[in-house]
């Protein structure tokens, strides 16, 4: 049968549809790498910031005799680092909107119920959630990082009792695996090398992985209608600036501290500002590509892959503070890299199917061989 013959009697034109379906694995394939790369991108930013929260004024700032009260040390100076880090990464995107004609669409979008929606859910995974991730990063080391990768499975529960999503064995099953995992990094304080407020730096883990499940829930409708780097700079707009002039001022007058000194004397300082610079774009491109990736290869396969961050950041953590800057204590015990896999396998879980991947790529095959 000719093409005009299949195209009057309604048949698919078979070489179109194999070609449409080789188009859509490759389309998927690359919004798969995409989300890789996301979480590869927030191991960077978390090993840099970390590398700047520990040179020049942070080190001093951090020591025994700074002068600093308990809670000034603890909460105003990860307040801070997060702040500074959102901050240049607020002026990343900026920047980048702006070499892409997208800057006026920031207000325009700004205004709209899906950008409010973004501005929301900024403020709960902005000042909340990343100054937890920082002290958290602080008190626990690299060991924070898988555990605040628990976000997917707390999303998955918060979603069912915000809005009644189902869960069914197969989701049940992952949340199982990943809080199992938390359980796995939880131990490692048995240990004799455990750092020590571990505990302490541990719970804010999990409230940095409560305040990102909320985000993820809330933020889901807003992405969906916002292009993603416009969605981005709103983010990291909102994070840097409410940050900056809410929470460290808020922890400067609990903590007795001179705030507005502190931040500017951050800003400026020429040993560590440079490593900020670094932490920002690496922010920045770890939301744009995950909102990327998303879009890309659909937000439950998304998550799945970005979650490889509970890999990625002590990989970085390590590799960049411990083996090239030489600091002690910054890789992690065996049991917890382990847990970080499975940690992975258990996001995986929540987010995909992998019986209906399997078939997919089944049939996949089988339109190939047809063809």
């Amino acid at each position: 049968m000719n093409t005009q013959a299949t195209r009057a009697a309604g048949i698919p034109n078979p070489a179109a549809a194999t070609a449409r379906a080789i188009l859509f694995r490759r389309y998927r394939m690359y919004g798969i790498a995409v989300a890789v790369l996301s979480g590869m991108s927030y191991g960077l930013y978390s090993a840099f910031m970390t590398l700047g929260m520990s040179l020049g004024l942070w080190s001093d700032w951090y020591k025994k005799d700074s002068g600093l009260s308990a809670v000034a040390s603890l909460f105003l100076l990860s307040a801070l680092g997060a702040a500074v880090t959102d901050c240049f990464s607020a002026l990343w995107a900026l920047l980048l909107a702006a070499i892409k004609g997208k800057l006026g669409d920031v207000p325009r979008s700004w205004k709209t119920r899906p950008g409010a929606i973004m501005t929301v859910a900024a403020f709960i995974g902005g000042p909340l959630a990343s100054t937890c991730y920082v002290l958290g990063l602080q008190n626990a080391g690299s060991l924070v990082v898988p555990l605040s990768a628990l976000c997917p499975a707390i999303g998955a529960i918060l979603g069912r009792v915000i809005f009644r999503q189902a869960l069914n064995m197969r989701i049940m099953t992952g949340i199982l695996i990943c809080f199992a995992a938390s359980f796995m990094i939880g131990s490692t304080g048995l240990t004799g090398n455990a750092p020590a407020n571990l505990y302490l730096g541990l719970l804010f883990g999990l409230l940095a992985a409560l305040g990102w499940g909320v985000e993820g829930c809330v933020c889901g409708y807003g992405t969906a209608l916002i292009d993603p780097e416009v969605g981005i700079t709103i983010r990291q707009i909102t994070s840097g600036l409410s940050n900056l002039f809410l929470l460290v001022p808020l922890f400067g007058v609990i903590g007795g501290a001179d705030a507005a000194g502190m931040a500017l004397a951050a800003f400026t300082d020429g040993h560590s500002v440079g490593w900020f610079v670094v932490a920002g774009f690496c922010a920045y491109f770890a939301f744009m590509l995950w909102y990327q990736g998303n879009a890309m290869c659909s937000a439950a396969l998304g998550m799945a892959c970005n979650g490889a961050f509970s890999f990625w950041g002590p990989f970085f953590i390590w590799l960049v503070l411990g083996v090239y800057y030489g600091m002690a204590g910054k890789n992690m015990p065996p049991i917890a890299w382990l847990a970080s896999l499975v940690m992975i396998g258990g996001i995986f879980l929540i987010a995909v199917n992998p019986l209906e991947l399997f078939r997919r790529g089944r049939q996949g095959r089988e339109h190939h061989e047809a063809a």
